[in-house]
């Protein structure tokens, strides 16, 4: 006897350009396209529009791994102590535990894609960002949002530094 494939639909996840729950993260703006909590902690996958100047500081995950294409632009990345270019249509994977950052040294945006596994540290990003504003550009963090990545990092198995 054969089992017919799940047809529940109501599972399936499908977002268009420009939807799904958006953040300003410091000055980037992150777009999520499937959370922890959407695919049951499978993984987190979103766009990023990195500015100029903006990125995040070194860190490591603990529990998870990390995938990264670029859109858009260039980006340096970090790996453990050592830096790279990787430009449009470039793709980084980094394991859990490797010491790791994006930084755009560009003039202009560069977007990319990001995707971790499992999933989770969407609700990092959400817990600290704040919502996006049409027309205006994110402003830096607060001295009180800086205070809660410190806090709240550990939680996710976010290592800084």
């Amino acid at each position: 006897m054969t089992t017919l494939p799940d047809t529940d639909t109501s599972k399936v996840i499908h977002y268009e350009a420009d939807e799904g729950p958006t953040v300003w993260f410091n000055t980037g703006m992150y777009t999520f396209k499937a959370t922890g909590e959407t695919t049951n902690g499978a993984l987190t996958f979103a766009e990023g529009s990195i500015l100029p100047g903006d990125g995040p500081p070194p860190h490591y995950h603990e529990n998870m791994d990390e995938a990264f294409y670029v859109l858009q632009g260039e980006l340096e990345f970090l790996s453990g102590n050592e830096t790279f270019m990787c430009g449009e249509r470039g793709f980084v994977w980094v394991p859990r535990g490797v010491r790791h950052r994006f930084y755009n040294p560009g003039i202009h945006p560069a977007r990319l894609l990001f995707l971790l596994n499992p999933g989770g540290l969407d609700d990092f990003l959400i817990s600290i960002g704040r919502e996006p504003h049409a027309g205006e550009i994110p402003p830096p963090f607060t001295p009180e949002q800086h205070r809660q990545i410190d806090e709240l990092a550990p939680n996710y198995g976010l290592i800084i530094g």
